[in-house]
Order: structure tokens, then sequence, then C-alpha cells
């Protein structure tokens, strides 16, 4: 759905008297450092071009006005400057009124309400990242709107706030991060322990990334990533009886394999395996991109992946039926699953000239194991979360 079309139906729906303003926020991929953010180690982000839209303009009064075309059938849903408490059946409106809450919590100036209309492109539930693209593309709305003066990093940690403490999701910072601090054509190194970053080009030449989306909702995730967690917490102090580290992502390999033994249960082992091995296979990607090697690059992708299936086990047999298809065709460079795992989507590194038959085999491929098919998407790597000037 095209800007004008949006702006159109705002004004159907608000009829406003004052001047309409449109904002914009990326969803994110990660190319790879997965489930090392709260390890302490490095993640490798991007922001791509599907994303949400916001229309707005402000009121007179105190009062805010949501309405989301992803959303629909929940209508209209108003709100007050003066009650922005958490309410379950608020629904998606609690990312919003979330950053409304806490940016004023913060002692910016919020005085009179707004009317927004939200529309999201990202597929709902692929782990692409559409609760922190709505929570920076409110923000960037309320920096615009009120002529804030606000810090952007300042502003993503606001939205991993939101995230954390009004919604209740013990989320690391990468999403935000990404989305509010993406740069066209390039992804970021994020150190996830001091938030130094570095961007680093993305010249994929005659490739693109190519998003496969399982279709299957990601509903083992939040359990199993608590689980994870907790492992690697219990393995990290078993280290520290003898190392002074605060982190995983301190250890080198070679460390690692040096002190590994200190780790008592053996599953434990390997999901800290799994985060020193992939943290160091993020700082290696920097390194390829900037040399051009892709195929250096697509084999780190598939270490990654196999890294996630055997050593911290957060698969399943939809990512993997779909890595493995797309390793096995001619075009492809490398695959590996991206965000939480459990279903959700993978991402894989194609030549642009072997993109059809590419997808033809793998969906005939993962249709035939799974019983439905998966969704492609093309991503292209956008800017971060901002005002759209039309």
């Amino acid at each position: 759905m095209d800007t004008q079309t949006l702006i159109t139906k705002f004004t159907e729906l608000y009829q406003p008297t004052s001047e309409i303003r449109t904002f914009f926020a990326p969803g994110r991929i990660n190319l790879i450092g997965e489930h090392t953010d709260y390890n302490g180690g490095y993640v490798f982000p991007a922001s791509i071009s599907f994303g949400t839209y916001a229309i707005a303009a402000k009121r007179k009064d105190r009062t805010i006005r949501f309405y989301s075309l992803n959303f629909e059938e929940k209508g209209m849903m108003t709100t007050s400057l003066d009650d922005l408490a958490y309410r379950k059946e608020d629904n998606w409106t609690n990312y919003p009124k979330g950053m409304i809450d806490f940016f004023i919590k913060e002692g910016f100036n919020i005085d009179h309400g707004f009317d927004v209309l939200y529309y999201g492109n990202i597929p709902n539930g692929a782990g692409l990242s559409s609760s922190a693209s709505i929570e920076l593309v409110t923000g960037v709305l309320l920096e615009s709107l009120y002529q804030l003066n606000i810090d952007r990093i300042k502003m993503v940690k606001l939205g991993q706030q939101v995230e954390n403490q009004y919604i209740g999701v013990n989320s690391g910072i990468m999403d935000q991060f990404a989305i509010g601090m993406g740069k066209k054509n390039h992804a970021i190194l994020l150190d996830c322990n001091t938030l130094d970053y570095q961007y680093a080009p993305v010249d994929l030449g005659k490739y693109i990334i190519m998003i496969m989306n399982t279709n299957k909702r990601r509903e083992l995730a939040d359990s199993k990533y608590n689980e994870r967690r907790s492992e690697c917490e219990h393995a990290l102090k078993d280290l520290q009886s003898e190392l002074h580290i605060n982190s995983l992502g301190e250890l080198s390999v070679e460390m690692f394999e040096e002190h590994k033994h200190l780790i008592h249960n053996e599953v434990e082992r390997k999901r800290a395996k799994h985060a020193v091995y992939e943290n160091q296979r993020t700082k290696e990607a920097l390194n390829k991109l900037q040399v051009n090697d892709l195929t250096g690059f697509g084999k780190l992708l598939n270490e990654s992946h196999l890294s996630l299936q055997h050593d911290y086990e957060v698969t399943g047999i939809e990512l993997d039926t779909l890595a493995q298809a797309a390793w096995d065709q001619d075009g492809v460079l490398g695959a590996r699953m991206t965000g939480a795992g459990f279903g959700g989507c993978a991402i894989a590194l194609v030549d642009k000239n072997k993109v059809d038959q590419v997808q033809k085999k793998i969906d005939e491929i993962y249709t035939n194991k799974i019983g439905y098919s998966p969704t492609f998407y093309q991503a292209t790597i956008g800017d971060g979360a901002k005002e759209l000037k039309l």
C-alpha cells in the first residue's frame, strides 16, 4: 500500500485539522550472530525494506486515537495522555502507548494528543521484529510532532525499556538498535555489552538476500528462549570458578576450548560453545564483507545454522528443511535461520539470476516434507526509522 493511499485513509478516518505527517520504521534481519546478544557478544543486523508506516496529525486536546490497517477488526482505539497504563485488552496499542508513556516519564513535553494510522507490511509472526518497528515509528513520530531533541540511541533504549518493563518481554537491544540506527546498504556490527557499533557496507553484487518464512508461528520460542538463557548463565557460572569474565562474549574460541571442562553439564557446555563460536563468526563476517568475500560470508551463514541446530537446538524441522533445501541449490552461497528460532524465517544469499528456480525448488521440497508452503520475500537493506518527506 503506498503512502498516498494511507494518507487518504487517514483523512477519511479522522478529518484532521492540522498538518498530516508520515513516518516509517523498518523491520530487521540479523545476518549472523544469533542468541549472542544476551551472552554479551556481537550481533550483525540490518534494517530492511519492509516495515511500519505511521500517518499522524496533532490534536488540540489530550486524546490519542489509534487505528491499524493490520487489525481493522479492533476498530479505532482511544486513550488519553492522562491514561497510559498497560492493559492487556488494549492489544497492539500497548506498543505505541508504552513509547508515549516512557517519553513523558523521561521528561519530554508531550502536551497534546494526536490521531494516528498504522500500517505494517512485515509478515506477522515471522520474527522480523514488527513490535520494535511499531515502537520506533512511534518514537520518530513523537520526536517530529513535538519537536523533541532526543538522541537516537536514547530512543532505541526507550524502545527496549518498553519491551522489558511495559510489555514484559525479556529481550535484548538488537531489534530496536537495528531499526533505529539502520543505514541503507549497510549492516551494523553491534557489541551488545557496550553498544559500540560500526557500519559495514553490504555490497552483494549479483546476489540478493532472500527471506524464507516457514509460516510456522513461533509459539515455542518464548519458553525455550528463557530456558537457553538460564543454561548459558549456568555455564558462565561454572567458568567463573576459574576465569574472571562477566559474559560468554568475552571468551575467544581458544580460551573456551581450554576451559570448557569447567562446565559440568554437557548440554550447558554445548549452549556455551554456540555462544562463543557464533560470536567469533560474527566478527569474521564483518571481515568477509569488507574484502567482498561473499563465498566466505556464505560459509559462515551455513556454520551458524548448523551450530544453532546441533549445539543450541533452536531450529526445528521447518527451519532445518528450508536451510538444507537452500544449501542444495545451485546459485545459493549460504543460508541460515534468523531470529529466535522454532519457526519464523531463514535467509539465503542467492544469485539474482537464479532466484525463480531456487524458490521453486525450495518450495517443492519444503511443501512435500512439511505439508504447506513457505513464503519468499526479497529484502533490500534500507535506512532506519525516519519521517518521510513526501
